[in-house]
């Protein structure tokens, strides 16, 4: 996010605390100017982290009511994904996500497209009134499927071609060795 996205969250912020009678206390702006600051989608774990390093005392329970009183204003979005941790977003305008099975990234996508034609069956439709949705593609990212190719130092696939040169030059050590007698 850029400083000018980030100043007008920030002023977005601060009327909505206004509006609705919430202190802007320094917690609730540093944990708010840490999710906008970072563009990988932290859990509250990762944001906790941070925000310890800026605010000396902060609790893990401030940090996540924080987080989730900053989602309740609309001033962030939770990104929420099976079998991971919820991740927090600055993004707040409809967007979809990649995600990665193997490192669990979280990569933005901004496609008017894939908001169209996307309707629930009648019969969900007449018994669940949807305010908004995101789309989530699950599969591997780049870097990890580069890191799935590459043999690895002490890996299985390492190690097999490993024991497999070093029985050629078992074998031809062996055979040199016969030669010789």
């Amino acid at each position: 996010m850029d400083p000018a996205e980030r100043g007008a969250v920030s002023e977005r912020f601060a009327r909505l605390c206004r509006e609705r009678g919430l202190a802007r206390t320094v917690q609730r702006r540093a944990i708010l100017g840490i999710i906008a600051e970072r563009t990988d989608h932290p859990s509250a774990d990762q944001v906790f982290e941070a925000a310890r390093e800026r605010l000396s005392g902060v609790s893990r329970t401030t940090v996540y009511r924080v987080l989730e009183m900053l989602a309740d204003l609309g001033v962030i979005t939770k990104a929420c994904s099976p079998g991971s941790a919820t991740r927090f977003d600055p993004m707040t305008r409809r967007h979809h996500h990649l995600v990665c099975l193997r490192c669990e990234r979280l990569v933005d996508i901004v496609d008017e497209r894939l908001g169209r034609g996307v309707e629930l069956p009648a019969e969900q439709a007449r018994s669940f009134l949807v305010h908004d949705f995101s789309i989530h593609f699950h599969g591997i990212c780049a870097a990890c499927r580069r890191k799935a190719r590459a043999p690895q130092k002490g890996s299985v696939a390492a190690s097999s071609s490993a024991r497999k040169h070093g029985s050629r030059r078992h074998k031809a050590m062996k055979k040199e060795q016969r030669r010789k007698r």
